[in-house]
């Protein structure tokens, strides 16, 4: 016992001498956290595969605006997709051209927006805090900000809000120090200035708008109107340049506002607002209902490993509130917060553009004194986290499966619950900086093997095994050019499918004579078990007999288990 006791004591004290070092650096901090949330993102974005079905829409759209040169119009084959500004695309395209080649299909080269995006978050919240707080505090913000398995998450997913976030948290950090710089100032005090900070602001501003329209500004909106009724006072709110602001934020976002209307003749209006952000308000907009409480619940999991210090974050929340940071953090999260959680239309990542304010005061936290409540809130928000995260590897691995998959599975929870309970436990016992750096470690290791083992679960992943079995079989029109395309699909409609063959795969739904029409012509045909009698009975009548190639077996995670059998009838001559 002694042994050990003595080797925890040097491990302990090897850490806090190796992070006080690294802390040190303060002017690093944001660019260190920057480089921690590449780290983390990168691998996953390496391993895994298009994802069914916003990601794969996303990245289809893009693909087609640089094969039909059309950087105005979004649209996913031939369907028009009014939903979000053009604001992701443009930074997709951006990324392809600079890094691939679209024929490729390259998925690393559209995801690098979300990546950068994630890094701009930790910057961003770390630059913020480090003003607000001190560059010890804003490094560990930053830094644990880029390991939640929120941002990590959809850092490796080319969609919107990992870029979202990262503007959004930059606006704020911004937002932040325009407040503290300028609140206490009487009516005659002269005015710092701060031109540079006042336009990352309306930059960043700007940019939230281009990526998804209202939530920037909505996050703005309850943040000041919160820090008005708080302080009963708004005059420092007079410093921030709306003038030129406001001008700059309609020279970078007109342009493309007004070509969509012209183009489309409003349609555009009427699919974003009048169809897709009324249904998120009405009601579950495509089955996402949830009540309210829903993201609260979530805290555990979507923030962790830094759920270890929501008790922390609590008390530090309560017990300096009269402080002006402080009080801007809680403005920033509690009301915006409040707002996701009161829309009936919830999926896990809408709070993640307040997540950076609470990562404020879990940072602060760690220099607090902790109550005994504060301390079992921490204990059970970390243990629930940990718990739910290895219940979910375990599932996975028992469902669907390999051996390597495994060794993934228990990765997780020895990362999860094992190291991230004993930094857990040195936190209890107030060895805060020890504690950080142990459950920092939990919360890297525990993204990267949950999403290594989720890789390895292939009966998820249809979509990449259809376009292994037309390679296999060497009827893959991309590369054998005897066969002719594209390929047809019934029964199986997935975006994933369509980005990986191309824009011209022709997705069938329940056109059964479509089906005999494409294996007549030669092309390569896919059908899925519950059209197999129809489809067979249509060929009959038809005179053709059709010839299986190979099967495959999944599960369509949007769905339930399909089974898609490969045809291949050549041309006749």
């Amino acid at each position: 016992m002694g042994s050990m006791s003595a080797t925890t004591q040097n491990l302990i004290q090897f850490v806090q001498i190796h992070f006080a070092q690294l802390v040190s650096k303060g002017r690093r901090g944001p660019l260190l956290a920057a480089l921690l949330a590449i780290v983390v993102a990168l691998p996953c974005a390496m391993m895994m595969p298009p994802l069914d079905r916003d990601e794969s829409r996303f990245i289809q759209a893009s693909a087609q605006m640089i094969e039909t040169h059309d950087y105005i119009n979004i649209n996913v084959q031939d369907v028009p997709r009014y939903k979000k500004p053009v604001g992701i695309h443009w930074l997709q395209v951006a990324a392809v051209k600079l890094t691939s080649n679209v024929a490729k299909r390259d998925i690393l080269a559209f995801r690098w927006p979300s990546i950068l995006g994630a890094a701009l978050a930790a910057f961003a919240c770390a630059w913020g805090a480090s003003y607000a707080f001190g560059t010890r505090v804003g490094t560990k913000a930053g830094i644990i900000f880029a390991v939640t398995f929120m941002l990590s998450t959809e850092a490796f997913i080319a969609k919107t809000d990992a870029v979202q976030c990262g503007f959004i948290t930059l606006m704020m950090a911004a937002l932040a120090h325009i407040y503290l710089r300028t609140r206490d100032l009487g009516k005659d005090d002269p005015r710092p200035k701060m031109h540079g900070v006042k336009l990352i602001f309306w930059l960043a501003l700007a940019g939230s708008i281009m990526i998804k329209f209202i939530i920037g500004p909505m996050i703005l909106a309850t943040t000041l109107l919160t820090l008005w009724a708080w302080d009963r006072k708004i005059r420092w709110a007079r410093n921030m340049g709306w003038g030129w602001g406001l001008i700059l934020v309609a020279l970078i976002c007109g342009p493309w506002i007004m070509a969509i209307t012209v183009t489309t003749d409003g349609q555009f209006w009427v699919g974003a607002v009048g169809k897709d952000f009324a249904d998120k308000l009405k009601g579950g907009s495509e089955g996402h209902f949830m009540w309210p409480g829903y993201h609260l619940a979530l805290l555990p999991i979507t923030l962790f490993p830094a759920a270890w210090f929501l008790g922390g974050a609590l008390q530090t929340a309560i017990s300096r509130r009269h402080e002006a940071a402080i009080r801007f953090a809680v403005a920033w999260f509690l009301p915006a917060f409040l707002i996701f959680e009161l829309m009936p239309t919830k999926l896990p990542h809408y709070t993640l553009p307040t997540f950076a304010a609470l990562v404020w005061l879990c940072a602060v936290s760690l220099d607090v004194p902790l109550k005994l409540w504060a301390k079992c809130l921490n204990t059970a928000a970390g243990i629930i986290g940990g718990l739910v995260l290895s219940a979910l590897a375990i599932a996975g691995y028992v469902l669907y499966g390999t051996p390597a998959a495994l060794v993934f599975a228990i990765a997780v929870i020895l990362s999860a619950l094992v190291l991230g309970g004993f930094g857990g436990w040195l936190i209890w016992v107030n060895r805060q900086r020890a504690g950080f750096a142990f459950i920092l470690a939990a919360g890297i290791l525990t993204h990267l093997a949950f999403v290594s083992e989720l890789a390895q679960l292939k009966p998820l992943w249809i979509s990449r095994q259809l376009e292994v079995a037309l390679v296999t079989a060497h009827l893959d029109p991309r590369h054998d050019l005897r066969t002719p395309g594209p390929v047809a699909i019934i029964g199986y409609s997935e975006p994933s499918f369509v980005f990986a063959m191309g824009t011209k795969t022709q997705l069938l739904n329940d056109d059964v004579k479509g089906a005999v029409r494409a294996l007549r012509e030669g092309r390569p045909l896919f059908v899925e078990s519950q059209f197999e009698n129809a489809f067979q009975a249509e060929a009959a009548r038809q005179g053709l007999k059709p010839h299986a190639v190979t099967q495959v077996k999944g599960h369509n995670y949007n769905g339930h288990d399909q089974v898609l059998i490969l045809y291949d009838n050549p041309p006749a001559p």
